[in-house]
């Protein structure tokens, strides 16, 4: 929401003074989120929690924390980093202490081929979706 409402401000469409979300980018945005964690969320759910290694309470505990510090310094940097990432990294290093053979690499490492993969995707859907707008001249 933040990104289209940002991308709205700058084009001149809402008002800075009278700032207020749309309901429908809050709507649209909902939907996607609803969209995405029906038809793909609940197996990246179902890997983290079960495909790296299997987690006692207080290992879930200490990965989750180093993963929220690892978040707040780089927030506090201002380096973007996927959430994601952080806490599988965080998990596999949890497990990895119980023994290294505890985390399934084969998992982790379809995790990491899947982050290569993104950024190149997501910058070749970015260009593509820009060269459309284009030449559609909105």
């Amino acid at each position: 929401m933040g990104v289209i409402t940002a991308l709205l401000i700058t084009g001149g469409f809402l008002d800075v003074e009278h700032f207020e979300v749309p309901l429908w980018v809050i709507l649209s945005c909902a939907t996607a989120i609803a969209i995405g964690t029906f038809l793909g969320g609940w197996r990246i759910v179902k890997t983290m929690a079960f495909g790296i290694t299997e987690l006692k309470p207080y290992q879930g505990f200490c990965a989750e924390t180093g993963g929220g510090v690892i978040l707040t310094i780089m927030a506090w940097l201002g380096i973007p980093v996927s959430t994601t990432h952080a806490i599988s990294g965080a998990m596999m290093g949890v497990g990895s202490t119980r023994r290294l053979s505890a985390v399934r690499w084969g998992v982790g490492r379809k995790i990491v081929y899947a982050w290569i993969i993104t950024i190149p995707a997501s910058a070749a859907i970015g260009a593509t979706v820009f060269w459309l707008f284009q030449f559609a001249r909105f």
